[in-house]
C-alpha cells in the first residue's frame, strides 16, 4: 500500500530529455495507480524507450547530462542514478532486448542475485560466500513465479535451448518474483508472443493487477491495448498527445494519435490488401503460367528434406519450392521451426539436406557461400546477429556489402585498400531516407537507435546487397503501425522493382497474408501444407493445429 493514500503510486511532472543537441522528450506529466495497467503507445523514436530509461534510472540517462523534471513515489520525490535503486524501490522492468544469461537455466536466471542459501556455521562466520545454494527451494520459487504466468515451462531448462517466446516468459517470472515489486514497465511484451501465448500473458498481467501490481504496458499490438487497459497515454515525436481511458477510444483512434492523419490511410492499406498479390509480371506468369507454356521454369530456391540443430527451434524434414520474383512466406507456431529454417539455410547454425538456388547445389553450414550466391538475410534477432551496435549507421549498413562484395573500397584489390567514406556515407543517407529511419544522421551509433529503427537499418543493410533471394525474419516485431506499413510497403516494391525473390518468416499470419503470394505453415518441423495467401484464416489455423482437409474427411469417415 502506499504511504500517502490520496497520492499516486507514480507520478512524472515534466519530463524531459535531449540526447547530442536531440531532443526525444518534452514535457511528460502523467500519473499511475496502484493496481492500474496502463497503455503507453507510440511510433519508434516517440520517445517511450527514453522514458523507460529514465524511470529505471539507466546509466545512459545520467551518463548523457541527466533529465529534466520530477518523479515521485507516493508523493515523495525520487532521482535514480541506477536500475539497483529502482529496484529497491519496488520498480520492475522488462526490456524489448532480452537479458537472460543463455547457459543458465530458468531458475537460475529468475532468482539471479537473490539465491537462496543454506545457512550454516561457517557462512555465519565467513559470510555468505561459502554457503551452497538451496536447489529445492529455488526450484519452488521459480515454479511459483512461472505458475503465476499460466505457462508450462520447466525450471530446469536451459535458456538457450528456449524457443523466443519462452525467454520473454522467463523474463517476467523474474521480476514476478521480487517481492517488493510494486510497479511493473513491460516494453513489448506480445511481440514475440504467438496468439496463444499472448493471451495467457494478458490473462497473467490482468491478476498480477489485481493483486495491486501497477503495469506500464507498451506495446504497437492496439487491440492487446485496448482489451488489457483502463487508461492509454500516447507520444508523438517526444511529447504526450493524450491520456485517455482506453474504452474512449478504438484502435483507428489511437493510431490516428500515433502517427498523424496519415494513419488511417496507412491503416487501411495494410488491412484492405490480405487477399492482393504482388503485381509483378514474373510472379503472375509463374504461379499461373498460361495453359500453351509446357516448359517448366526452374524454382529460385528449392529445398529438400532439410534439417537444422537450432536451440528452440525443430527442424526435420522441410521441403518446399519458391519461385523467382515470388513473395513467400513462411509461418506457425513458436518453436515449431519456421525460424530455423532461414537460419539453416544461410548456414548460422548446423544444417543438412539440400537446398537449390535456381537450379544449383548450395553449400551448407557455410554462410559466405549464401551470400556469395546473391542471398541475403535479415535475422530475427537484430542486436545479437544484424547489428554492429558500436558502431556508425554507415558503418552498419554497408560493411557486408563491403566484405562479400568488394564494394565502397578505394585502392587497388589485394594489393591495398581503404574505405571509401563518402560512398558509405552517400548509400546510408539513402537508405535513411528511403526508410525513414530516425536518427541524427549516419555517423550515429546504431546502439543508441530505438529498436524500429534498428530493424529498418538491418533491412537497408541487406537492400545493399542487391540481393536476388532475401530471407527476412520477423522484420516488423517492435514496429509501430505507421513503420509497420512502412517495411512492408518498402518490401513490395522492392519485389516489384527488381523482381528480388523475397521469403518473409513471422509470427504474425495476416501480416504474412498482407503481403505474400503464398503462405507455408510449420508444424513440429515439417511444412504441414502452402496456401495460397488469398485462403481464408481458418485454413491455415488448422495447418498450425496439424489438422488438415485430408485429416477432417478421415476423421468424419471414421465416426
Amino acid at each position: 500500500m502506499s504511504e500517502n493514500n490520496n497520492a499516486p503510486l507514480l507520478q512524472l511532472d515534466h519530463i524531459g530529455k535531449e540526447y547530442y543537441g536531440n531532443r526525444v522528450l518534452s514535457d511528460i506529466s502523467f500519473s499511475v495507480d496502484a493496481g492500474e495497467i496502463i497503455g503507453l503507445v507510440g511510433e519508434n523514436g516517440a520517445g517511450k524507450s527514453t522514458l523507460l530509461n529514465i524511470l529505471f534510472g539507466m546509466p545512459v540517462i545520467t551518463s548523457t547530462g541527466g533529465y529534466e523534471g520530477s518523479m515521485l513515489i507516493d508523493g515523495k520525490h525520487v532521482h535514480f542514478t541506477s536500475p539497483n535503486q529502482a529496484l529497491a524501490a519496488g520498480i520492475g522492468m522488462v526490456h524489448q532486448e532480452f537479458s537472460l544469461i543463455p547457459g543458465f537455466t530458468a531458475t537460475e536466471n529468475i532468482l539471479l542475485n537473490r539465491e537462496v542459501l543454506n545457512g550454516s556455521m561457517m557462512s555465519y562466520v565467513f559470510s555468505d560466500r561459502v554457503s551452497t545454494l538451496d536447489r529445492s527451494a529455488m526450484y519452488d520459487r521459480a515454479s511459483a513465479a512461472i505458475h503465476t504466468l499460466g505457462v508450462n515451462i520447466s525450471p530446469d531448462m536451459i535458456v538457450s535451448e528456449m524457443p523466443v517466446g519462452y525467454k520473454q516468459f522467463i523474463e517476467i517470472a523474474r521480476e514476478i518474483d521480487r517481492k517488493n515489486t510494486r510497479l511493473l514497465f513491460l516494453d513489448e511484451p506480445t511481440a514475440v508472443l504467438t496468439e496463444t501465448e499472448a493471451e495467457i500473458l494478458l490473462s497473467a498481467l490482468k491478476k498480477l493487477a489485481r493483486s495491486g501490481i501497477a503495469i506500464v504496458f507498451i506495446s504497437h499490438r492496439l487491440s492487446e491495448v485496448k482489451e488489457l487497459c483502463s487508461r492509454v497515454i500516447i507520444l508523438r515525436d517526444g511529447r504526450l498527445i493524450t491520456d485517455q481511458k482506453a474504452d474512449e477510444l478504438n484502435t483507428r483512434q489511437i493510431a490516428s494519435l500515433m502517427v498523424g492523419r496519415e494513419s488511417e490511410r496507412k491503416e487501411e492499406a495494410l488491412q484492405d490488401t490480405p487477399e492482393a498479390p504482388i503485381e509483378a509480371e514474373n510472379v503472375n506468369d509463374t504461379l499461373n503460367p498460361p495453359k500453351k507454356k509446357k516448359k517448366k521454369i526452374k524454382p529460385a530456391l528449392k529445398v529438400e528434406h532439410l534439417w537444422v540443430d537450432m536451440p528452440g527451434e525443430t527442424v526435420r524434414d522441410v521441403s518446399f519450392e519458391v519461385q523467382k520474383g515470388e513473395i513467400f512466406g513462411i509461418g506457425g507456431l513458436a518453436g515449431h521451426g519456421k525460424l530455423g529454417i532461414p537460419n539453416g539455410i544461410m548456414g548460422l547454425y548446423p544444417a543438412g539436406g539440400k537446398v537449390r538456388l535456381f537450379g544449383r547445389k548450395l553449400t551448407l553450414n557455410k554462410p559466405r557461400a549464401a551470400l556469395g550466391r546473391k542471398m541475403a538475410f535479415v535475422s530475427e534477432d537484430r542486436r545479437g546477429v544484424g547489428l554492429l551496435l558500436d558502431e556508425p549507421l554507415d558503418w552498419n549498413i554497408t560493411f557486408t556489402a563491403m566484405q562479400t562484395q568488394g564494394r565502397f573500397l578505394l585502392g587497388i584489390p589485394f594489393v591495398f585498400q581503404m574505405r571509401n567514406e563518402y560512398a558509405m556515407r552517400k548509400e546510408a543517407k539513402k537508405f535513411i531516407d528511403a526508410l525513414a529511419i530516425r536518427c541524427t544522421g549516419p555517423s550515429q551509433k546504431a546502439g543508441e537507435l530505438s529498436g524500429g529503427n534498428q530493424q529498418k537499418v538491418c533491412l537497408a543493410k541487406a537492400f545493399v546487397l542487391r540481393p536476388d533471394i532475401l530471407l527476412i525474419c520477423e522484420p516488423t516485431r517492435g514496429i509501430d503501425i505507421g513503420a509497420k506499413t512502412l517495411v512492408l510497403d518498402t518490401l513490395r516494391e522492392y519485389n516489384r522493382e527488381h523482381g528480388t525473390t523475397i521469403i518473409i518468416t513471422s509470427s504474425e499470419l495476416e501480416e504474412l497474408r498482407s503481403v505474400c503470394n503464398r503462405v507455408a505453415i510449420v508444424d513440429e518441423g515439417k511444412i504441414a501444407g502452402v496456401l495460397p495467401a488469398s485462403s481464408p484464416a481458418e485454413e491455415f489455423g488448422m495447418l498450425m493445429m496439424g489438422q488438415t482437409k485430408q485429416n477432417e474427411e478421415e476423421a468424419e469417415i471414421s465416426a
